[in-house]
């Protein structure tokens, strides 16, 4: 679903992402973890063709990033850390906007709207322009906007953070959901515990060049995935 090859991003004389190859397959849901700088945004920025790169390919469902950036979009959706809107909008106006933007029809969105907001908790309050939302309700109305047109690719940047708990829990649930129908999941976080029980695979990354990916059960062996974190910290490889 997602084959990332040799792929490096330079901003100036510093690779940002070094080399970096994963391959994210149909029903998967992939962790993404480093340190603050390691490159995880950047490499999710190229991934959904918000960054041009200087070397490597990127395939979105077998197609290239590079050659063809819309139709990879067409088919992803992408959840930034600190989700920017059209803040003027109301919640109900702007996931009508997305739902245009992705061609999904009247019926199907009235329908999808219905059970994600109800799910999160947010149906009350679409009414209200995006302006008077907390963190919290941006954050799930990013995600409703997410599964709207039901992509097959979903690629989020720290998707827990300012959720609260039934919210996380509801997320998790939907992630799952999402990947039993074939679809996938890419996704940084620095939760260690929730990827670790998550989780089909994991990737580190650190200063750009990948350190060790795999399976949950090959990365972290019988040790947790925050002692393996902190150990290869410890040696310098992370």
């Amino acid at each position: 679903m997602l084959n990332i090859t040799g792929l490096t991003k330079i901003y100036g004389d510093k690779r940002a992402v070094d080399k970096l190859s994963l391959h994210i397959a149909p029903g998967e849901i992939y962790g993404f973890i480093g340190h603050n700088g390691a490159g995880k945004t950047t490499t999710i920025k190229c991934c959904c063709g918000i960054l041009r790169f200087e070397e490597g390919e990127v395939f979105v469902d077998g197609i290239s990033v590079k050659e063809n950036p819309l139709e990879c979009k067409k088919r992803l959706a992408y959840i930034p850390d600190n989700p920017d809107m059209y803040e003027f909008l109301s919640g109900i106006a702007y996931l009508n906007f997305v739902a245009d933007i992705f061609g999904v029809p009247t019926k199907e969105r009235e329908e999808r709207i219905k059970k994600y907001a109800d799910l999160f908790e947010l149906t009350s309050d679409l009414a209200q322009p995006i302006s008077a939302y907390s963190h919290g309700m941006k954050q799930k109305l990013a995600l409703i906007s997410a599964f709207l047109h039901e992509p097959k690719l979903i690629v989020m940047d720290e998707p827990f953070v300012g959720l609260d708990p039934k919210a996380s829990h509801m997320l998790k649930e939907l992630m799952r959901e999402h990947c039993a129908k074939g679809g996938a999941i890419f996704f940084s976080t620095h939760v260690l515990e929730v990827a670790e029980k998550l989780c089909d695979k994991v990737a580190i990354i650190k200063d750009g060049k990948l350190i060790v990916s795999g399976t949950m059960e090959d990365v972290k062996g019988t040790s947790s995935l925050e002692d393996v974190f902190l150990e290869l910290e410890g040696d310098g490889n992370v």
